[in-house]
């Protein structure tokens, strides 16, 4: 995505704003619409591949995402100072039944998406649960995405039902919306979870 085209979408975003600013003087941050979207699916790579349903899955102001696999968490992590004393949780998948859903009771599961991001380096995303999701009693936590990322993404979700959930493989679970940054940053994500799942 070119630097000109952020430009057009932060401007239109912002048109309906008037003169109205943050204290910092810069333009209110806006979410993509589905049009923007739609767009940013042309263009190579696509901002979301490797999606079940486009159609069901796109929303006015942003894209589910759905459920590959789920994993136990199997043993302890460790976050340090430094990089070098990261230490990750093993994860164990678990096998959905011969009609694709997984009957899970209360806890931490790994949930690792369908669709692969590729985030341009002026673009980011936010992940919330759906709200079918949140009536059930279930909750999906997620990490900022940063711009420039790119890969199949993990999120946590916990059951706090304490009657367990039912979950299909390839339900959609969670909504990302996009945020374009004031201008495109200069080195977009250079982590560890860079190309992670592809």
């Amino acid at each position: 995505m070119s630097l000109c085209y952020s430009q057009t979408v932060a401007q239109k975003a912002y048109s309906h704003l008037g003169s109205e600013e943050n204290k910092s003087g810069q333009a209110m941050a806006a979410v993509l619409s589905k049009q923007d979207i739609l767009v940013l699916l042309k263009r190579t790579p696509p901002l979301v591949e490797a999606a079940i349903d486009l159609e069901e899955q796109i929303q006015p102001n942003g894209i589910d995402l759905t459920v590959q696999s789920v994993a136990l968490i199997a043993s302890a992590g460790q976050i340090g100072s430094s990089a070098e004393e990261r230490r990750l949780s093993n994860h164990s998948p678990l096998q959905f039944d011969a009609l694709g859903f997984l009957d899970l009771p209360p806890g931490c599961y790994v949930v690792t998406f369908n669709e692969i991001l590729n985030l341009p380096k002026n673009i980011m995303a936010l992940g919330k649960p759906r709200s079918s999701l949140l009536r059930c009693g279930v909750s999906i936590n997620t990490a900022v995405w940063d711009a420039g990322y790119s890969g199949r993404s993990q999120s946590l979700m916990v059951i706090y039902n304490p009657y367990g959930f039912r979950l299909s493989r390839n339900a959609r679970v969670l909504q990302l919306v996009f945020l374009p940054l004031t201008e495109e940053t200069v080195t977009g994500y250079e982590g560890i979870f860079q190309g992670e799942n592809v």
